[in-house]
């Protein structure tokens, strides 16, 4: 029984840090989605946050039905201890009454000494004696006992109606979520149409934000040839042997050391911004809203609040600061062989050749497709690109 509550406990804990997890990132999403809503040409940025929201909203549901769940297993086992109470209380009830009138049958003095005086010797005469003291203190041992089985039914009574008033507020929790999100899907289904109608837009867009990431693209890769190149020749002067070739860095220890350190802290790395969700995933994957169209992102697209802070993922140095029509600012820093990209900066804070540490701001993040604020990252190992979200820490 005891371990049985602890599990229900435990679980409880867990469902209810998943629900607030959950409704923290509804509550952010709902930030989001009023900043986007300001604006009347961010159809395509409303459905993707309709969409997160909905999609958070269904599985806050789950999280509390699991919750419901788990308390009606609670119940029926509080309602099951319940009717082994009341089973023992009668049956102590029934063997106290037995005593009782016992009791009550030789309750004359007389009768008890007559019954002791009666034994055929003194050794029966003694245990008559110790027979009616110890019944007497067994009736009264009975009589605790079944106070205290009282209480505890009592407190089993009370268990069970907070469990359900607590599953009736569950329920009606749920229905209310249900309600909202029959409300988002509505909406959801009114954007759709809307985004319908202005898909020849988003195309244009589309092409635009594009051909404005194979800029950035080129950037990136003429930049760490130059980088290759130039690590590659001075390794030369200093007379190393054994040089790379012309796509890998060629380290100094000091290089190989932090390339090292930024390799062990695959899954640990900081966020670039400190509050966000990704809104598009690294790889070619179809478009969100228009249909039979393959979009490729090198990176991923962390939405945030406009102006918010970009910050650098890990200690390194600034290789290069950008600017990429269409793709705003973009600085990239080197961690022995690999680098990290954050581009779509509205400022920047540093500066070629700059050293920077974990957290350390290096701009502000500027406006995405809509109002709202979005930071696009990128990781790079030499010429290689890698999917971010496997390197930044999990929230």
């Amino acid at each position: 029984m005891l371990g049985s509550i602890s599990s229900y406990a435990q679980n409880k804990k867990e469902l209810e840090n998943k629900k607030a997890k959950l409704q923290k990132e509804i509550d952010f999403t709902n930030r989001q989605l009023k900043i986007v809503e300001k604006n009347k040409n961010s159809t395509a940025e409303q459905l993707a946050a309709l969409r997160k929201k909905i999609q958070l909203r269904e599985a806050l549901i789950g999280t509390i039905n699991s919750e419901i769940s788990s308390i009606g297993g609670a119940i029926a086992s509080t309602t099951k201890e319940i009717s082994g109470l009341e089973t023992e209380l009668q049956k102590l009830k029934r063997e106290y009454a037995v005593m009782i009138r016992n009791a009550y049958m030789t309750r004359n003095n007389y009768q008890l000494l007559m019954f002791i005086f009666a034994a055929e010797d003194f050794n029966q005469a003694y245990k008559r004696m110790k027979y009616l003291q110890q019944y007497g203190i067994f009736r009264r041992k009975q009589a605790v006992q079944i106070l205290g089985t009282q209480e505890q039914l009592t407190g089993k009574m009370q268990e069970l109606e907070h469990k359900k008033n607590e599953k009736t507020s569950l329920r009606n929790t749920e229905q209310k979520q249900k309600s909202t999100l029959e409300k988002e899907k509505k909406d959801q289904d009114k954007l759709l149409v809307k985004l319908t109608d202005s898909e020849k837009k988003l195309k244009k867009d589309l092409a635009d934000k594009q051909a404005a990431k194979k800029k950035l693209d080129r950037a990136i890769e003429n930049l760490i040839k130059k980088e290759i190149e130039a690590a590659r020749k001075k390794a030369v002067a200093a007379g190393k042997k054994n040089i790379t070739n012309n796509n890998v860095f060629t380290l100094t220890p000091e290089a190989a050391k932090l390339s090292n350190s930024f390799s062990g802290n695959k899954g640990l790395l900081p966020w670039p911004v400190n509050e966000g969700t990704i809104s598009s995933m690294f790889g070619e994957h179809p478009h969100k809203e228009l249909k039979g169209i393959m979009v490729k992102n090198n990176g991923i697209d962390i939405q945030s609040n406009r102006g918010a802070t970009a910050r650098s993922i890990f200690e390194g140095t600034v290789s290069g600061v950008i600017t990429i029509p269409g793709a705003g600012k973009a600085v990239i820093i080197r961690h022995g062989d690999y680098l990290s990209v954050y581009s779509n900066l509205e400022t920047v804070s540093v500066n070629t050749g700059d050293k920077v540490s974990t957290k350390q701001a290096i701009g502000t993040v500027a406006e995405g497709e809509g109002s709202k604020g979005e930071i696009h990252l990128e990781i790079w190992k030499n010429s290689s690109k890698l999917d971010p979200k496997n390197w930044l820490a999990r929230k």
